[in-house]
């Protein structure tokens, strides 16, 4: 498969997830995580699947397109791992949804840090949110959901925080 035809399938793979993560949790009241903003597509997503629902993003530096770019106030700019407590403490576990892209192209890298990110967001997270991510979470926190119809195992993950 060509890189191009495996970035098309990654992208469909992720917008089946979201919109049935937001069938998940459409009954549910709380807060939205963005884990990397990247250009923002994802985000420019959410903002339409959740127009009522305040979105948060955490990325290290910003250089997405100028219309997907979150208000400061909806912003946690810098380290993952140096944002988190100012969230934490500022949000709680209001988090029903937690979208995490935070693959970098080093596996071994992607895999610590995705398995760190799942233990350290989990303050965040409202009993029973759905996270999902491009990279296996590697945690016992997070229940581990079925994928919707045409995405393949191991192409996306979805989990339920416990």
């Amino acid at each position: 498969m060509s890189r191009l035809d495996s970035a098309i399938r990654r992208l469909q793979a992720q917008r089946a997830c979201l919109d049935h993560a937001a069938a998940l949790i459409a009954d549910r009241d709380g807060i939205i995580l963005e884990f990397g903003l990247g250009n923002g597509r994802t985000y420019d997503h959410l903002r339409g699947l959740f127009p009522e629902r305040d979105i948060y993003v955490f990325e290290r530096a910003v250089r997405a397109h100028p219309d997907c770019i979150p208000d400061a106030d909806h912003l946690f700019e810098g380290d993952f791992f140096d944002t988190l407590p100012t969230a934490i403490a500022r949000l709680g576990a209001t988090a029903v949804l937690a979208h995490c892209d935070i693959g970098s192209g080093d596996a071994a890298e992607s895999a610590a840090l995705a398995a760190a990110l799942a233990s350290a967001m989990a303050p965040l997270l409202a009993p029973g949110a759905v996270v999902m991510s491009d990279l296996a979470m590697g945690t016992t926190r997070l229940a581990t959901l079925d994928l919707p119809d045409g995405v393949d195992e191991g192409r996306y993950f979805l989990y339920r925080s416990d």
